[in-house]
């Protein structure tokens, strides 16, 4: 249980962050906001759930063999509560955006895939590699990745690279709630293929 209350607990704040930087007004500098929220979220509870605050990395985790299938259930839903919590409390702190962002299909797919394939990537070596066990440096590394497709690829599809920050951009209304799942398709393609040249590059560790 407690594995699941902190994926709640990093998610949340993770989406809290991002709605209250972007609605909020940081501008130019929310991704950097983001990344740091995301990357002190992940040194508080890496040890204790491993931190992924994202349905995308909970299932290359479990495709990689650094997660059960029988947990993953638990972390999705507590993943998804936690960004629709988070979504709440910023409407109620600094509403919900006025007019959610128009999106193309097909680029915000393929960013979707882009940004999260390189997220998965960087997580599943730096987080679960026996090579880099024990090491102090994982969650700059994953913090940082995710500042850089945000500035990258966010102007594109929003940056979601996050099933569940996908749901909780759209209720905060920062994009439309019918065009989550072009976030969703996006995310579990990348983390997929991300999951999958880990283990041909890695074999099982």
């Amino acid at each position: 249980m407690n594995k699941y209350l902190v994926e709640f607990i990093g998610t949340f704040f993770l989406i809290l962050t991002i709605g209250c930087a972007v609605i909020g007004g940081a501008g130019s500098l929310a991704p950097v906001a983001i990344g740091s929220a995301l990357m002190v979220m992940i040194y508080a509870g890496g040890h204790i759930s491993g931190a992924h605050y994202n349905p995308a990395v909970t299932v290359a985790a479990c495709l990689r063999g650094a997660c059960s299938w029988g947990d993953a259930p638990g972390y999705i839903i507590a993943q998804l509560i936690g960004g629709a919590a988070a979504a709440a409390t910023v409407g109620y702190l600094v509403g919900h955006n006025a007019d959610a962002a128009v999106l193309a299909t097909d680029k915000t797919i393929v960013a979707e895939i882009l940004g999260t394939f390189a997220l998965v990537y960087v997580i599943l070596h730096v987080a679960t590699a026996k090579a880099n066990a024990g090491n102090s440096y994982f969650g700059l590394a994953i913090g940082f990745t995710v500042t850089a497709m945000a500035y990258a690829l966010g102007g594109i599809s929003g940056g979601a690279f996050n099933p569940a920050v996908a749901l909780g951009a759209g209720i905060m209304n920062l994009v439309s709630l019918s065009d989550i799942w072009m976030h969703i398709v996006g995310n579990l393609i990348g983390a997929v293929l991300a999951a999958y040249v880990f283990l041909f590059v890695n074999g099982r560790d």
